[in-house]
């Protein structure tokens, strides 16, 4: 490694809506920041085709192009864009203390601030006809890609709460949802439960998982199969939606970050603080409930604003508000 260590005033871990949003406001905000896009430049919405719940897309527009344009608009500003993965952090616990970074395992910086955005990653089956077929007619996000199903036959996969409330968003929309649940019983809440079996176009199969994503090009059927029995059978569907979890991509903060049991970064009340001085977190990273890239943008902004007024109070030397 080398000996001289470059100092950044904003450091943006992540290039998803919420770490570009971030961006552009530091950098408007004459922080120069620096972002380290990660392993997946962009983050989920590079995976996504058409993306039409976003403002300011009257037509729609694909996952991979708006990506690019959020970055443009942030270079716009300043921001410094490089390729590379934070591979370990060493965050001061001091207000006004210098948080170390090493990225791809070589470089080490220091930042006076550290902004977050490393998102989560859905959970897949697994199934090579699954991983083909995704952007394809599978997708982890029924509110995100649910539309685009409207009129059809579609199948989801979980048994927990997000998959009851993405069957029943599904079941306002689509014709027939068929439900697959990997045991003989929801791990759903009761009250989700009851939604789930009063609607009558949802179906719930149990004891049944997915042997097979059926089609070349786009999803067009599924093969499931019986784990009681063996027995196989086959549906005709347009569209797959997996809703099995989320795993924030926290792993490297973890025992200096407080996260809550399932590795979601917790942050001070309506901010974008964490339990660190100086060290924010937005978008997925530290939401799970709505996870959108709307909702991703926002807190990006927040902790954007967040990093200014830190940096402002340092500077003047005043208290900084918890």
């Amino acid at each position: 490694m080398s000996d001289t260590r470059e100092r950044i005033k904003c450091l943006i871990i992540g290039s998803g809506p919420a770490g570009y949003t971030a961006a552009i406001y530091a950098a408007r905000a004459d922080l120069k920041p620096v972002m380290y896009t990660g392993m997946e430049p962009g983050g989920q919405l590079t995976t996504t085709t058409e993306v039409d719940n976003f403002p300011g897309y009257p037509e729609g527009i694909d996952g991979p192009t708006m990506m690019v344009q959020l970055q443009q608009q942030a270079e716009r500003f300043g921001t410094e864009v490089r390729i590379g993965m934070v591979t370990e952090v060493n965050f001061s616990t001091e207000v006004g203390g210098i948080h170390k970074v090493t990225v791809d395992n070589t470089t080490e910086i220091e930042a006076e601030t550290v902004i977050i955005s490393t998102g989560a990653t859905a959970k897949y089956l697994g199934l090579p006809s699954e991983q083909k077929l995704r952007g394809g007619g599978v997708s982890a996000c029924a509110v995100c890609d649910g539309f685009f199903y409207k009129g059809q036959d579609v199948a989801i996969v979980g048994a927990g709460d997000t998959a009851a409330e993405e069957a029943t968003y599904l079941a306002n929309i689509c014709t027939n949802v068929t439900m697959l649940v990997r045991k003989d019983y929801m791990r759903a809440s009761k009250a989700m439960q009851h939604r789930v079996e009063n609607t009558p176009n949802i179906k719930v199969l149990y004891n049944t998982e997915v042997d097979e994503v059926l089609g070349d090009q786009v999803v067009e059927g599924l093969r499931m199969v019986n784990n009681q029995t063996g027995e196989k059978t086959e549906i005709d569907i347009t569209g797959l939606f997996i809703a099995i979890g989320h795993t924030p991509n926290t792993q490297i903060f973890k025992g200096q970050i407080d996260m809550d049991d399932t590795g979601y970064i917790i942050t001070e009340g309506k901010s974008t603080k964490t339990n660190i001085p100086g060290v924010f977190a937005s978008g997925d990273v530290q939401d799970k409930e709505y996870r959108q890239a709307i909702t991703a943008a926002g807190t990006g902004c927040m902790a954007a604003l967040d990093a200014e007024r830190y940096l402002a109070t340092v500077e003047t030397g005043a208290e900084v508000s918890a």
